[in-house]
């Protein structure tokens, strides 16, 4: 058996079924009818108007983290990134580690002519880049004790709770109003030895929510988890999933908690390739989870990302992208997942690891979407086309003689043109579509 054949032989076993619901899925959960009514500036209806209408940005978020921006050895690679990045993303996570963000006490790095940090570029840089490319930048994370910066120790709970409190209140008052979408914990059920008196504390979980109620209350709250305790055998048990009872658990006690945050890094050695596919390499196992964490009324985002090649070979990078579309189509067609984040764009650049030592840490997976060189993967390729091609709306329409037209559409931002002059619209899963445009 072929390593293709191995590795995909659950999405192969599932397929009828599995290509069925995406289909209905997506039809009924992306897509809504749009009622447009146009008028002039004076209110009145403009009959038999011409109107072309073309998706530029969708609802359903897609992306990758960002913290290699301005972090490349060359300027042809900077650029290379930015080009890469802002072409095939809608959505960026952007990091706020506690301890790059703040090595020194109350010097956090927010502006963009911050001292550099590796893998951790100044958050008014990102932010820059994300504006100034249409994309919707993501906060991670405010909370994340493998990350406690070296001045504080994580067994006095008094201090940390006092810093972690004015960490939430600057981070707040700097970025609530730009950035919506906010990691409050990053993976709380992992339980490795010696993390803290805090964090092993009964109040840790609802020190943070309670804190980014207070700071971030338009903003949306996630509370994001590890690959292994979400989608894993032994972690997954549907309604006795230990990270579904703490969520359930959470709201019960009065937790704010928006956003249900699900990791999906297939970081496993080539050589146990094949347990993959009893959990995420199997539509079964994902659809079953994404099914029972719907239950908890609150969205879902897959936020962290990371499908291997293994290898710089053609064959293994094809794998890659045959994964990656078949967990694209179902994670986009769920009607619970509001979004599916990538983690690291471009191989060689990955966590605990140095730069281009493609045998240590997470560089190993190859797991980029982009290689070294920076020649774009089929992954990447396949991922764009699907957002661009596959799920896009391009239509011409003609208003009747009261101004009224109708389409049926993927969510998301449109520009327009009416009679020839241009304007803009949202259509949007959340409300109804009933739009008026003015010229």
């Amino acid at each position: 058996m072929s390593r293709r054949e191995n590795v995909l032989k659950k999405f192969i076993e599932y397929d009828i079924e599995t290509k069925e619901r995406v289909r209905l899925g997506v039809e009924q959960n992306r897509k809504g009818f749009v009622k447009l009514t146009v008028k002039d500036k004076s209110g009145n209806v403009v009959p038999d108007a011409k109107i072309e209408l073309k998706l530029k940005k969708h609802e359903f978020l897609y992306g990758a983290n960002l913290f290699m921006l301005d972090e490349l050895e060359t300027p042809e690679k900077n650029e290379l990134y930015k080009k890469y990045f802002s072409e095939g993303f809608n959505a960026a996570t952007l990091p706020f580690y506690w301890d790059a963000l703040e090595p020194i006490q109350g010097k956090p790095r927010f502006a963009k002519d911050s001292e550099k940090i590796y893998r951790r570029p100044a958050p008014d840089l990102c932010l820059e880049f994300c504006e100034e490319n249409n994309i919707t930048p993501r906060g991670h994370c405010l909370t994340y004790i493998n990350f406690t910066p070296s001045w504080l120790d994580r067994n006095d709970i008094p201090a940390y709770r006092r810093a972690l409190e004015k960490r939430y209140k600057d981070i707040s008052e700097r970025y609530s109003s730009r950035i919506h979408s906010w990691d409050v914990i990053n993976e709380l059920y992992c339980t490795e030895a010696e993390r803290g008196a805090y964090f092993e504390s009964d109040n840790y979980l609802n020190d943070s929510f309670d804190m980014a109620e207070k700071y971030f209350r338009p903003n949306q709250l996630t509370l994001n988890e590890a690959t292994e305790n979400v989608w894993r055998n032994g972690s997954f048990a549907f309604n006795r999933s230990g990270y579904y009872l703490m969520i359930e658990k959470a709201l019960r006690e009065g937790r704010r908690i928006d956003c249900v945050g699900m990791q999906c890094h297939a970081f496993v050695k080539k050589e146990d390739e094949e347990s993959l596919t009893t959990n995420i390499y199997n539509p079964k196992r994902v659809f079953a989870v994404l099914d029972q964490y719907e239950k908890l009324g609150l969205p879902l985002l897959i936020t962290e990302i990371t499908i291997p090649c293994y290898s710089p070979n053609d064959e293994d990078k094809d794998i890659q992208a045959e994964i990656l579309t078949r967990l694209f189509e179902i994670w986009f067609s769920h009607k619970a997942v509001e979004g599916a984040i990538y983690w690291n764009l471009v191989d060689g650049y990955a966590a605990f690891a140095p730069q281009g030592d493609m045998t240590a840490g997470e560089n190993y997976y190859y797991g980029g979407l982009v290689d070294f060189n920076f020649n774009p993967k089929p992954s990447y390729y396949a991922i764009k086309k699907l957002f661009t091609e596959k799920w896009t709306t391009n239509e011409s329409l003609t208003a009747d003689k009261n101004g009224k037209a109708s389409f049926k559409g993927f969510f998301g931002e449109y520009d327009v043109t009416v009679n020839g002059k241009p304007c803009t619209f949202t259509a949007s899963s959340k409300r109804k579509n009933d739009i008026t445009l003015v010229i």
